[in-house]
């Protein structure tokens, strides 16, 4: 791999949409994008993308104007995404699956006026309520019917109009269509890559109030050059990446979509995750780069279907959005044949700043090593500002051309995340082996204090998963009388297993102390996730506190 110095000394900050450009220059006759058997070659997108540059242009968006894109993983969605930074405009990522209020709250905190859309009723219909409480002034609606093959757009007419929106004529909607400057490019616009911001994607919403990390194209740029690097084995202009994770998500927009656009790979595209969609394209088109969250390298694993399919074109995978249990590594590694390796980043560092090597020399439970250009501090818990001994255990702190400019309107929030120096508290608690692989032992506030020690969730799951009729785990604190909070553990069992929460005991005394053992087991037919597949902690810690809230009431 690339030196960091090396590295440093190559990299020059770009505006983002200059790598498309160069892709369709080196690979204008290569498929870019499949939807559903529909395929776009780069050239085909480039023109796409110029043409509705040039109609953004023509409606006033340029520097300074926040345009907000509402998609699944569509070929709108990467046409708009480099359409509107090629006018010098900043993409606010929405999530279709957000509630109206949802959409409400983030578009007003984000200043976004403008909307583009499809014409789904599920989608539609929210931005719509939002528009009509006077937060967005226009909505551009783009038609499903444009993705279709022919065949398939025949049968979606016939059998699917009733999940069509009905668009209203008026000035308030823009067609995608009607948008498009046919034959025209836009006018050239001066952006600084420092200072650009490129993104603003919301984060912290699980935790708080959603705050915007402000992603400029020299942070960017730097990732995606840094993900080059990662993939110094990928093969440019022959991969096929697996696009299941959504773009709206900043792991799949870098690593998923401009990973893609930097190799000149054709990019499978999912609108969502469903396995038997998700095997068949793997089958279909061969498909070589995967990048995912744990969950679905589980449902690939424990699902009946997958014996049906030969999963043997997969070579290299990346993990991410979550701690990669180590038997959902292995077992997915002896299934395919492929490197499955788990990665570390954050919305604020665009998001990657560790990777194992995709070689011999990766290491299971571990994050990686850091990407180059990037260095890193640890510091105690208790004291924020020392940092702790080689090899001890402190929060993670982050530096590199990845790391955020700040937080949108949020300068307190952006003091407290960025040191003076410009290293970004993570959050995460870890330590550094001598060799500079990073492991992650949990999320600071997830630490269980129990009788003043430190327990970690993240080890008692690692301990769980080992046992084979586990499934899924996620493990919260819960109060505890005597010892201040005590683990809880939650178990989704394989199918055809069952077991007690004493056999779990009985199995955990030979892999965690007294401390560290859960006090109480709950077995569920599911699990909760976040809306990119994550396992969630947040409605189990709600629920908790629910229960102990009504508990207190009838005992009064």
């Amino acid at each position: 791999m690339t030196t960091a110095e090396e590295w440093n000394e190559a990299f020059t900050p770009r505006p983002v949409h200059e790598y498309l450009e160069s892709t369709v220059a080196e690979f204008g006759s290569r498929p870019a994008a499949d939807f559903m058997g529909k395929v776009w070659t780069y050239a085909e997108l480039g023109e796409l993308v110029d043409e509705t540059a040039a109609g953004l242009q023509a409606m006033g968006v340029g520097p300074g104007v926040h345009v907000g894109l509402c998609l699944p993983n569509t070929p709108f969605y990467t046409i708009f995404y480099f359409a509107i930074m090629k006018v010098g405009a900043t993409v606010a990522n929405f999530n279709p699956l957000y509630v109206e209020r949802e959409i409400a709250f983030q578009a007003r905190d984000a200043d976004v006026r403008i909307m583009v859309t499809m014409d789904l009723k599920i989608i539609y219909d929210k931005v719509e309520e939002v528009r009509k409480e006077k937060i967005l002034d226009k909505i551009i609606v783009c038609p499903m019917s444009f993705c279709l093959p022919t065949v398939k757009k025949v049968l979606f007419s016939l059998f699917k109009r009733k999940e069509l929106a009905d668009i209203p004529n008026d000035a308030a909607h823009i067609r995608f269509n009607d948008l498009l400057a046919k034959g025209q490019k836009p006018k050239p616009v001066d952006i600084d890559p420092a200072e650009s911001i490129a993104v603003l994607q919301y984060t912290g919403g699980t935790t708080g109030v959603p705050k915007g990390a402000m992603l400029t194209h020299k942070n960017l740029s730097a990732n995606i050059e840094q993900m080059r690097c990662v993939f110094e084995k990928a093969r440019a202009g022959e991969e096929k990446m697996l696009c299941v994770l959504p773009f709206f998500h900043v792991f799949a927009m870098t690593v998923a979509q401009n990973l893609s656009i930097i190799l000149g790979a054709e990019m499978v595209l999912q609108p969502r995750f469903e396995l038997k969609s998700l095997l068949d394209a793997i089958k279909r088109k061969k498909v070589t780069l995967f990048p995912g969250v744990p969950t679905i390298y589980t449902a690939i694993n424990n699902s009946p279907l997958t014996e049906n399919y030969d999963l043997s074109s997969i070579n290299l995978c990346l993990s991410g959005g979550a701690p990669l249990p180590v038997e959902v590594k292995e077992s997915f590694e002896k299934l395919t044949g492929c490197i499955l390796v788990e990665g570390y980043g954050l919305t604020e560092s665009s998001p990657v700043a560790a990777v194992n090597p995709l070689d011999e020399n990766r290491r299971a439970g571990s994050i990686g090593r850091l990407v180059p250009g990037t260095s890193s501090r640890f510091v105690s818990i208790e004291d924020r500002h020392s940092e702790v001994a080689e090899g001890e255990k402190g929060e993670l702190l982050l530096h590199g051309p990845q790391v955020m400019k700040g937080y949108w309107k949020r300068q307190d929030a952006t003091d407290e995340a960025i040191t003076p120096e410009g290293y970004l508290h993570t959050g995460d608690v870890g330590y550094q082996d001598e060799d500079g692989f990073i492991y992650l032992v949990d999320r600071i506030k997830d630490l269980i204090l129990c009788s003043g020690y430190n327990v970690y969730p993240r080890v008692i799951e690692e301990a769980i998963y080992q046992h084979e009729a586990v499934d899924e785990t996620i493990v919260i604190a819960i109060p505890d009388e005597y010892r201040g909070q005590s683990p809880k553990a939650f178990i989704k069992l394989k199918d055809g297993f069952s077991m007690t929460g004493e056999d779990v005991k009985t199995f955990l005394k030979d892999h965690l102390s007294s401390i560290e053992m859960p006090r109480d087991f709950e077995f569920r037919d599911e699990l909760p996730k976040t809306m990119v597949g994550k396992l969630s902690k947040k409605e189990l810690v709600e629920e908790e506190a629910q229960k102990r809230s009504e508990a207190q009431a009838k005992s009064a």
